[in-house]
């Protein structure tokens, strides 16, 4: 499993329901595509559950490299660098994924935590703690799935979660889910990646 995510901040003024319309007219087109477990649709806005930004950000879980860069390069990307310019895209490394008690739910919100690797620490304590919370937080009522992941060049776990409610049982900065896109979801790994 890979992880990837893009985010495009906006202006404090910005109508977020263009990005709402632009989600609602384009969002399905990944319905399908070959690679991808999951695509979540995130937005956050400014003064609303703590933001202080208006933001889209999607947050995607690939089953195949072949899938992500099949996006990335084939022309699907460039629908938002054109409107937005060109972000910052990072990528992760799977660590753990597991489907969530309300796993035929809707997901309605999402919740992502970043945790730095601190200096010295033991690696496989920390990696393992990671799967053990993604558990967790699939136990936890209203979950849809969890899902760990980790970036060894900035060394920073991101924990990932939806929810099927407005109160999600994580920490971290609340998106709302506009639309998910899940064709190979049932095809993501369960449980600890390694």
């Amino acid at each position: 499993m890979h992880a990837m995510q893009y985010e495009f901040t906006l202006p404090a003024d910005y109508d977020m329901d263009v990005i709402r319309s632009r989600v609602a007219r384009v969002g399905h087109l990944l319905d399908d595509w070959d690679g991808l477990g999951v695509k979540a649709y995130l937005l956050r806005e400014r003064g609303v559950r703590g933001s202080a930004v208006n933001q889209y950000g999607p947050f995607y879980l690939w089953n195949t490299v072949e899938g992500m860069n099949a996006f990335l390069w084939g022309g699907a990307f460039q629908g938002p660098v054109n409107d937005f310019g060109r972000p910052r895209v990072r990528q992760w490394t799977g660590l753990a994924y597991e489907e969530g008690g309300a796993a035929h739910s809707p997901a309605a919100f999402a919740v992502q935590r970043r945790q730095p690797v601190p200096e010295g620490a033991e690696l496989a304590g920390i990696m393992a703690e990671a799967v053990d919370e993604t558990a967790r937080l699939a136990e936890r009522d209203g979950a849809v799935l969890a899902a760990a992941v980790v970036d060894t060049h900035a060394w920073e776990v991101v924990h990932f979660s939806l929810w099927e409610h407005d109160t999600p049982k994580a920490d971290g900065e609340v998106y709302q889910v506009l639309h998910l896109s899940s064709p190979g979801r049932g095809a993501l790994p369960r449980g600890r990646q390694w």
